[in-house]
């Protein structure tokens, strides 16, 4: 989830953009946790608040796993504010609010969803604990936001979901158009490929070593139509 600013980041690792098959996967769940994994974490951290959002889920960066980060602050310097939820799983829910939201993955659109005043969700953290948080209002938002996209899940599918997303409709092809526009300039790999790619980090249940150093894609975002 974001925040209403954006940039773009110095990092190798980078948000994928819709529509990029990883945003519509099915996340699986991580099963080990190993320097990898706590260097990808760390990175994702970083690239968030380069890129002023709240919360990440790893398939916005291209991984096929279970988990997320959320620092409401959106800056670094508060180890206390970060927080990474391995394997969640929401338990409750109650209550029910319409709120703004956006995504680093569809940067500059902005819309109202509504989801759980409250809710308990259960996780591990990195040093592979248990725990269980109950949160309302934004930290409540947030979690069902990233919970949403380890289900393939967009803020934008919501909204079409309850017929509010024609404003927002009207953009979404621009996006497509210049995913498409790197791929056929072959900054990007063609979705089969990125599906396979998806589909064997999968099956492994972890994050491999060689994800860290991949070369970083090229794409050019469309701008955004103000009202």
């Amino acid at each position: 989830m974001k925040s209403r600013n954006a940039l773009e980041n110095d990092f190798l690792m980078q948000i994928v953009p819709y529509p990029h098959p990883a945003l519509a996967f099915k996340s699986v769940d991580i099963t080990q946790i190993d320097a990898t994994l706590r260097k990808t974490i760390r990175q994702m951290f970083e690239l968030m608040y380069e890129a002023k959002g709240i919360g990440l889920a790893a398939n916005q960066v291209g991984l096929p796993f279970r988990f997320f980060i959320v620092n409401l602050q959106a800056r670094p310097g508060l180890p206390d504010e970060e927080l990474t939820f391995l394997n969640p799983v929401i338990l409750r829910k109650r209550g029910s609010e319409l709120g703004e939201e956006g995504c680093l993955s569809l940067p500059g659109l902005y819309g109202d969803v509504r989801r759980a005043e409250t809710l308990v969700v259960e996780a591990f953290d990195l040093d592979g604990q248990a725990f269980q948080m109950e949160l309302e209002e934004l930290e409540a938002r947030v979690i069902q936001h990233e919970h949403d996209h380890l289900d393939g899940i967009m803020f934008t599918d919501r909204m079409r979901d309850e017929g509010t997303s024609a404003k927002l409709d009207l953009e979404i092809p621009k996006f497509i158009a210049a995913y498409q526009q790197a791929q056929r300039a072959g900054h990007l790999p063609t979705d089969d490929n990125l599906q396979l790619d998806l589909q064997n980090m999968a099956r492994s249940g972890k994050v491999p070593e060689e994800f860290l150093v991949r070369a970083p894609f090229k794409i050019e975002l469309p701008p955004i139509t103000k009202e």
